[in-house]
């Protein structure tokens, strides 16, 4: 494990940058100290999983209120910091699990309270599934589930129900082809006035969004791994969530494109204990939109 002692204050506590192996490659983390004394605080850590278009800054929003527990944010192999050197060949749902525990398991944490949004909730909820006796609780913010799963193995068919997704799943298949210039060329698009039009489907008010937050999901957008992403969602099997037996929340916004209502009934269906929180007026990123709101679910889910 490499570890950086330059540290960035963001939050309550600076946040401290550290590099895990793992099986799919070295894993970036930043880690934030609890309240409760030196790391780690407790044998328990709040751990946030980022989307398939997101790295850990995806999550800044929710730093600056206090925790009593360490918070380990993770730049997933192939996204963020964790590119080089990612074996996006073995990347798979299980694979991604196995990553994170490593990380965590390194660290020194026992047990964990999963956050994760988007894709970053599809790995929480497995996670959570196999590995039930270290998870504390989990909660989702829009994860693509369901439909999302059957858009990635059926795009065309369902360019009418998710186009949003489709529409950015076939982009980035195209720009995954061209390499490492596929990269370059969403991030030079990601830099200019055409990102807030692009992206403006994800947000309940687009123009409320600051443009700084718009160039770093251009920056954090990694073709190839959303791609594999997408590939690993289409034929999970879905039944393995009725292992889950933590506290369970499923957040998603009124106005999001990619986490349907339909989801979380069907997620209720197989997860009967999860509590589910529709956000009205936001979309997709709740954790940009409404981080206040998303903080107070995340500590009353954890609450005795």
């Amino acid at each position: 494990m490499r570890v950086q002692q330059a540290t960035a204050a963001t939050g309550k506590a600076p946040l401290r940058r550290e590099v895990v192996p793992t099986e799919l490659g070295p894993c970036t983390v930043r880690l934030q100290q609890g309240t409760g004394g030196r790391r780690p605080a407790s044998g328990t850590a709040d751990v946030y999983l980022h989307g398939a278009a997101g790295s850990w800054t995806t999550f800044r929003a929710l730093l600056p209120a206090a925790s009593a527990h360490d918070r380990v944010l993770i730049d997933l192999p192939g996204w963020g910091e964790s590119t080089t050197g990612a074996r996006l060949e073995d990347f798979g749902i299980e694979a991604m699990a196995r990553a994170v525990t490593e990380v965590l398991t390194s660290l020194g944490y026992r047990r964990w309270n999963l956050v994760g949004h988007s894709m970053g909730g599809f790995l929480a909820l497995h996670i959570a599934a196999v590995q039930p006796e270290r998870t504390a609780s989990v909660a989702t913010i829009s994860a693509t589930t369901f439909g999302v799963s059957g858009a990635a193995r059926r795009p065309l068919r369902s360019l009418f129900t998710f186009p949003a997704f489709v529409g950015m799943l076939l982009a980035m298949r195209s720009m995954a082809v061209l390499g490492p210039a596929g990269s370059a060329l969403v991030r030079a698009i990601g830099a200019t006035p055409v990102m807030r039009p692009l992206m403006s489907p994800f947000f309940a008010e687009p123009a409320a969004i600051p443009a700084g937050v718009l160039r770093g999901l251009g920056d954090d957008a990694r073709p190839a791994s959303f791609a594999a992403a997408a590939r690993a969602a289409a034929h999970y099997d879905f039944g393995q969530w009725r292992g889950i037996r933590s506290p369970a929340l499923a957040i998603r916004g009124d106005r999001d494109v990619f986490t349907p209502q339909s989801d979380l009934v069907r997620l209720a269906s197989i997860i009967p204990h999860v509590q589910t929180v529709t956000i009205p007026r936001c979309g997709h990123f709740a954790n940009l939109e409404r981080p206040q709101q998303v903080q107070r679910l995340l500590e009353n889910l954890r609450s005795p």
